[in-house]
């Protein structure tokens, strides 16, 4: 069956103006032009505008995508597979925050006790879960699973002082380093001192810190498109001038 950009749209639950969008951006291209110049999309287009859709769901990019659904290696029938595997994970975070819900309701109409640890486990295990499935794979390939199991561990295991502090630092960082961009500079003072927050701030979920592994991060914030495009988000340049500024401070300038 063959569709119209609007018959695809009301079908797919999205505007007209967002399949023209992916056509200029080359991330979905209609099968062919009718004889009247209108975008006609085959069933091959309609398999690829929903692998687009379950991707947009888990919060990648439109960047990322396009270069995962146009690598030579891309498979399909495994991407689905992997979208099931993923979205079963976020079946899990939601039903731990309806649970988690559930309980406060409950404490506060005075049917039972609540620890404090207990109000936060839901939002700490959310954030677990969406590192794990953005970044998941490309992390445990760079540290080891070992690692990342301890550093989940530890996050878990955080008081509410220690996350909310977490929190601030995280903040702080961005602050700090949006006001270092504007210097130019990343080994003047203002960018240090933002790479030393950043390190304050690793410390919170990495078990064990070392220079390396700190230096190492940062590149991976060049290297990978969604760390890269977070950083970049507010000001274009960002993540370069972090990776820069940390490799200053780890001494592993190049």
């Amino acid at each position: 069956m063959e569709y119209t950009v609007q018959k695809l749209a009301r079908l797919a639950g999205i505007s007209a103006r967002t399949l023209r969008y992916y056509d200029e951006i080359g991330i979905l291209k209609p099968a062919r032009m009718n004889s009247s110049g209108y975008r006609i999309y085959g069933q091959a287009e309609v398999n690829m505008l929903q692998q687009i859709l379950f991707y947009k769901e888990l919060g990648i990019s439109l960047e990322s995508i396009k270069k995962i659904v146009t690598a030579p290696s891309f498979n399909g029938v495994e991407a689905l597979k992997e979208h099931r595997a993923q979205l079963l994970e976020k079946r899990k975070q939601l039903d731990l925050l309806i649970a988690n819900v559930e309980k406060t309701m409950a404490l506060t109409e005075g049917r039972m006790s609540m620890t404090d640890k207990e109000k936060f486990e839901g939002f700490k295990q959310k954030l677990i879960d969406d590192n794990e499935i953005k970044y998941g794979k490309e992390i445990r390939n760079k540290y080891g699973a070992d690692t990342v199991n301890k550093s989940n561990a530890k996050l878990k295991n955080m008081t509410q002082e220690e996350y909310e502090e977490a929190t601030r630092l995280a903040n702080e960082v961005n602050v700090t380093l949006a006001e270092a961009f504007k210097t130019g500079d990343p080994a003047g003072a203002i960018a240090q001192k933002a790479a030393d927050l950043h390190k304050q701030w690793l410390t919170y979920f990495w078990s064990e810190y070392s220079k390396e592994a700190h230096a190492g991060l940062a590149q991976m914030y060049m290297d990978d498109e969604r760390f890269k495009a977070y950083y970049d988000e507010k000001q274009p340049g960002t993540a370069e001038f972090l990776r820069d500024a940390i490799h200053v401070y780890t001494g592993f300038k190049k």
